[in-house]
C-alpha cells in the first residue's frame, strides 16, 4: 500500500514540476528563425547564368482529367452523353468476350483470358500448379515514367575549404 502512495506522491510533484516550468518559459520570447544565406558564390552564379537561357517548363494541359473522359464518352460531340454512349465502352469489351457471338457469355467465354494463362503457366501440362509455375502467372505492373527534371539551382556543398565567416 505505502509503494501506491509513494507513486501517486510523486506523480503529483512531477505535475507541479512541470506546471512551474511551463509558466516560467511562457513569458519568454522565441528566437527569430535567421534568413537564409544569399548564394553569393562564382559557382552558383554561373550555375545560375547557365540555368537563364533554359526554355520556360511546358505547361500543363488546360484540361481536367474529367474533362477529357467526358470528351471520349460524348461521340457524337453534342455536350451530352447519353446512356448509350456511356454503355459502349461496356458493349465493346462484352464483345470481345462473346467469341461465338450468340449475344450469351458461357462462363468458358468470360474465362477464357485466364484459362489461357493458366495453360500457358502449365508448363508440365499435368493440370496443376507447381509454385515455379505459378509464378510465371504473376502481374506485371507498368511503372509511369519520371518526367525528365531539371537540375536543381542549389549551390553544391563545399568541401570544408571555405572558412567560415
Amino acid at each position: 500500500m505505502w509503494r501506491f502512495l509513494a507513486g501517486v506522491g510523486s506523480t503529483l510533484l512531477f505535475v507541479a514540476a512541470g506546471f512551474f516550468v511551463w509558466q516560467g518559459t511562457a513569458g519568454k520570447e522565441v528566437a527569430a528563425v535567421p534568413e537564409a544565406p544569399a548564394l553569393v558564390s562564382s559557382a552558383t552564379d554561373s550555375q545560375a547564368l547557365a540555368f537563364a537561357d533554359v526554355a520556360d517548363p511546358p505547361s500543363a494541359d488546360p484540361k481536367s482529367k474529367e474533362e477529357k473522359r467526358f470528351n471520349r464518352y460524348d461521340k457524337d460531340k453534342n455536350g451530352a452523353v447519353s446512356r448509350d454512349e456511356y454503355l459502349l465502352s461496356r458493349r465493346k469489351a462484352y464483345a470481345k468476350l462473346d467469341l461465338n457471338g450468340d449475344g450469351k457469355l458461357s462462363f468458358d467465354e468470360y474465362a477464357v483470358k485466364t484459362a489461357t494463362k493458366f495453360a500457358k503457366a502449365d508448363g508440365d501440362r499435368s493440370g496443376i500448379l507447381n509454385r515455379k509455375e505459378f509464378e510465371t502467372t504473376r502481374v506485371i505492373r507498368k511503372t509511369k515514367p519520371k518526367p525528365d527534371c531539371p537540375p536543381s539551382l542549389r549551390a553544391p556543398v563545399s568541401g570544408g575549404d571555405e572558412e567560415d565567416a
